[in-house]
């Protein structure tokens, strides 16, 4: 911990947490009974400053709103909106724009900022604070403390800054958002070893922390940026989030485009002007004209449409994504680094296990909600009268209340002692019906000096009785005899080995014993009145379970190649347990906070990669565990719901936060925020990320091709010497038609049966492979042919040369609507018609790819814009016979590509149709 008020150097300072209390009050130079004079307060406000954590320059939304113009995408739609006001087309260098703009507006609008997260951070500071200052007990404002200042602590508190603990009564807090852990932890004034982790220093209390119950007293230690939850604000200050894949992989691609165009124009222009001594202004338009046909100025609204619908896609399946190249990023997960409670497990305590004298029980069921089965042996069990009476002290000697709301249970008071009901309820016992027939009369509260609560109760007979729970080793020794058909000699050696069975299974263990008309006193009952000879009745195993879904989710994503890691701030024994269940690690292998911290990067990096269960990992440790996985070129998407897990979230290709239960501090953080709260969810969301990957994959394999014809076309008249077969307008006019009306029916392609079956995306692999660079040649050589035979063949037979390039649009056209056909599948079969009936925009695009040409074809305006002629009706049955031909040419090549690849590559990238 970052420390404010230390003696001697740095390097000498042992932390608070390590440090006994009457050293904390003598180096802070505070007295507990009168706290801090005015003058004191005055003096340390401004040498340490106000407890606040400072607020970074934040940027204006006008310069926010030019940030998002920052984007390869961008930059090739301005570059073909410059082209096309160089030939004059002011038309479609305007709808180039209007694309830009609303782009723009689009990610300005559905785009968090970093500094939303912080602000966030800052809201989970207390406003008021409890203090004694100056003799008298005040409530000042919360940023106004100081260093030394004595704050007093009540259940239901918000803890304004880091304290060091100097009296607790029972005292319990709600430490979740910080440290991960699943209960409330036990306070005392004890100091701990200096290397203990957040969730181990049990006797500070930090800021933005929830007082659960009991009382105390603490001195302020840390305030504003020093403290916890300060250190997390300046980590999240200082990460900066990655580039998705996908935009690293299109920017690529776009220099990539520009450089091909940029010589292929050097190597035409010199051709044209100094060999075939074309005039400046013919050679430049034919240049130009390559250029805008080369240019996929379609394919960056094409993605974003591509990417929208995946986030629509998403929400209907519980996931929300808050930025939209987010969406990609999860089709390329490679590992799911995922904190245990709320996300993996269900946040809520239950009882999985009971221990009698004489078996063992299985507990099944959901968290809070009462069903479920008692089992033994794997079957249901007979009644058992023994656990009918540890049912009984479950429901009698319990404080807690545990409520449902809206379908989602709530606890008020210990989750362990809520968990205890829907226990109860499994047994057969009726809550309210016992705590009617045996009133309580007196109770001995539970504490963490004694470790067990007891209360003495009477049925209406007047016949008394003493239930007590608590923790084994302390239940046991005040007990002589154990609960059978008749009390027996109770086994010491057997029920120690049970407690460490249990323990050593992740469970947190209590021990339940009573006392069948006890010589107690009523009303005067204290720890020390605990008699010494209670009968035990059993033990029973707490977990906050893992949820049913996530089990079949971990499993799937195992299946397609994504491993599964948990980072959580809970115990090893605990975590490692819990991850057997999911399926992850063995079950006793894990890794702490306190051994990453021993290993240097790269021992770290090799570590990271056999391992998947990480325990009592602070946030520090989380974000060192993202960047060592990220090391080892892996995608990484980490969840979780604490305020400790914002900076991993944030630095991880794509932070999941979760809906219900998290933090705004996550959620901000977070590219995507789960509305269920359910890692299950995270899967869907993967299975949509790869099918939007696959889809704009399938896009630009579609578009590219048309754009190579058409420049090549030009090229070969250049370079040939005859008549180009296509204008430079009725090229823009080629790519409209099929950027808009039939692109866009690719980025409505469903999921492939085995798109959770493949191994996930290679972080480097290029968007266009060297499988997509022959896809792209030997169609664009096809359609070319394609092109010219139509072309030259109107020629042959006279006609005009509007006539003939009329032809030649119509039938790059018609091949770009066959080949829509062909590139559905990648490699499989579209041999079928059943293949093609899963699209429903499929019949809408190629109609509305018709009607479009028809009016090129014969609308008297748009033929002398184009400088077209009307084709005759004889000719267009040739047309889709070349269609046709071309089609099965493609058809062909797919064939010969599936028969040379090996049979696993073939079931990896064919789908059945």
């Amino acid at each position: 911990m970052n420390s404010q008020v230390t003696t001697g150097s740095q390097s000498d300072f042992t932390p608070w947490h390590a440090v006994a209390a009457d050293e904390v009050i003598r180096r802070l130079d505070t007295n507990v009974q009168s706290g801090l004079s005015a003058a004191n307060v005055q003096q340390r406000l401004e040498e340490y400053g106000h407890n606040r954590l400072p607020e970074g320059r934040k940027q204006g939304p006008f310069k926010r709103f030019l940030l998002q113009f920052n984007n390869i995408l961008v930059y090739v739609l301005l570059g073909a909106g410059f082209v096309k006001l160089m030939v004059g087309l002011w038309l479609d260098a305007s709808i180039i724009l209007a694309v830009v703009v609303l782009n723009a507006l689009l990610g300005f609008f559905q785009e968090g900022k970093a500094e939303k997260a912080l602000d966030s951070i800052r809201n989970m500071l207390s406003a008021e604070a409890r203090t004694v200052r100056g003799g008298e007990t005040r409530l000042v404002p919360s940023e106004d403390l100081v260093p030394g200042d004595i704050v007093l602590l009540e259940s239901g508190d918000k803890i304004p800054a880091d304290l060091r603990l100097i009296d607790v009564k029972n005292l319990r807090t709600e430490e979740a958002a910080l440290t991960g852990e699943s209960v409330p932890i036990d306070k005392t004034t004890e100091p701990v070893a200096e290397r203990a982790t957040v969730g181990d220093r049990e006797g500070m209390a930090f800021s933005g922390t929830l007082v659960a119950s009991g009382r105390g007293t603490g001195i302020v230690v840390a305030t504003g940026d020093n403290t916890e939850l300060g250190r997390i604000n300046q980590m999240m200050a200082a990460v900066s989030a990655l580039e998705t894949p996908l935009l690293r992989q299109i920017k690529k691609f776009g220099y990539a485009i520009t450089a091909v165009i940029g010589v292929v124009s050097v190597i035409v222009f010199a051709f044209g002007r100094w060999v075939r001594e074309m005039p400046f202004v013919e050679i430049f338009q034919a240049v130009v004209s390559i250029a805008v046909s080369v240019i996929p100025e379609g394919l960056p609204a094409l993605i974003t449409v591509t990417l929208a619908i995946g986030v629509q896609r998403m929400a209907q399946r519980n996931a929300i994504i808050r930025r939209l190249p987010a969406v990609e990023t999860l089709g390329s997960v490679s590992r799911i680094c995922s904190d245990k409670t709320g996300t993996l497990t269900l946040m809520e305590m239950m009882v999985v296990s009971a221990v009698t004298g004489e078996a063992a029980y299985g507990i099944t069921g959901q968290g809070y909600a009462a069903t479920g089965q008692i089992l033994k042996d794997g079957k249901s069990a007979d009644k058992d009268p023994v656990l009918t009476l540890m049912g009984r002290v479950s429901v009698l000697c319990n404080d807690a209340e545990l409520l449902e709301q809206d379908g989602v249970w709530k606890v008020e008071g210990d989750p362990t002692e809520g968990a205890l009901y829907p226990f109860a309820a499994k047994i057969g016992l009726d809550r309210q019906a016992e705590q009617s027939a045996c009133r309580r009369v007196d109770i001995i509260p539970f504490e963490s000096e004694h470790k067990f609560m007891a209360t003495l109760n009477e049925d209406a007979a007047g016949r008394q009785m003493l239930l007590v729970k608590g923790a084994p080793e302390i239940i046991l020794e005040n007990c002589d005899r154990q609960q059978a058909d008749e009390p027996a000699p109770i086994q010491r050696e057997y029920w120690l080995q049970m407690s460490d069975k249990l323990a050593a299974q992740g469970e947190r263990v209590l021990a339940m014993a009573w006392q069948e008309h006890p010589d107690v006193k009523a009303g005067s009952l204290g720890p020390a009145d605990l008699p010494t000879n209670l009968v035990l009745l059993g033990l029973i195993g707490l977990l906050d379970p893992p949820r049913t879904e996530a089990i079949e989710a971990v499993k799937e994503c195992h299946g397609g190649g994504i491993r599964v890691t948990m980072i959580t701030g809970d115990h090893k024994i605990t975590a490692a347990a819990i991850a057997k269940m999911l399926g992850i690690g063995d079950g006793k292998t894990a890794i702490t906070g306190a051994e990453i911290e021993d290993m240097d990067t790269a021992t770290l990096q090799e570590r990271v990669r056999d391992i998947d269960v990480f325990a009592r990992a602070s946030p520090e440790h989380k974000l060192r565990l993202v960047k060592a996985i990220q090391a080892n070129k892996q995608v990484v998407a980490m969840t979780g719901d604490g305020v400790n897990d914002a900076p991993a979230l944030k630095k991880a290709d794509i932070g999941v936060a979760m809906g219900i239960k998290g933090t705004e501090v996550t959620k901000e953080a977070a590219e995507m925020v789960l509305a269920d709260d359910n890692f299950a969810s995270i899967t869907a969301a993967v299975k949509e990320g790869r099918t939007v990957f696959n889809n704009i994959e399938k896009a630009i394999l579609f578009m590219l091709p048309t754009n190579v014809a058409q420049g090549l076309v030009i090229m070969v008249a250049i370079f040939v010497g005859f008549t180009a077969p296509i204008t430079a307008p009725q090229i823009l006019w080629v790519n409209m038609v099929t950027s808009v009306a039939l692109g866009l029916v690719v980025s409505f392609e469903p999921h492939e049966l085995d798109v959770m079956q493949r191994s996930p995306r290679a972080v480097d692999l290029p968007i266009l492979d060297a499988f997509g660079i022959w896809r792209v040649i030997f169609v664009g050589l096809a359609l070319l042919t394609l092109t010219l035979w139509a072309f030259f063949w109107m020629k042959q037979n006279g006609a005009s040369d509007a006539l003939a390039r009329a032809v030649a649009v119509n039938a790059l056209v018609i091949g770009q609507i066959f080949y829509l056909l062909n590139s559905r599948y990648k490699i499989g079969s579209s041999l079928s018609l059943k293949a093609h009936l899963d699209n429903k925009y499929l019949p809408l695009g190629i109609g509305a790819v018709v009607i479009l040409q028809l009016l090129f074809t014969y609308a008297p305006p748009l033929q002398v814009l184009f400088e077209t002629a009307a084709i005759p009706l004889r000719i267009w049955p040739w047309l889709l016979f070349g269609g046709f031909v071309f089609f099965f040419v493609v058809e062909a090549e797919k064939l010969i590509i599936r028969l040379t690849r090996s049979p696993e590559g073939v079931a990896a990238a064919v789908r059945a149709p």
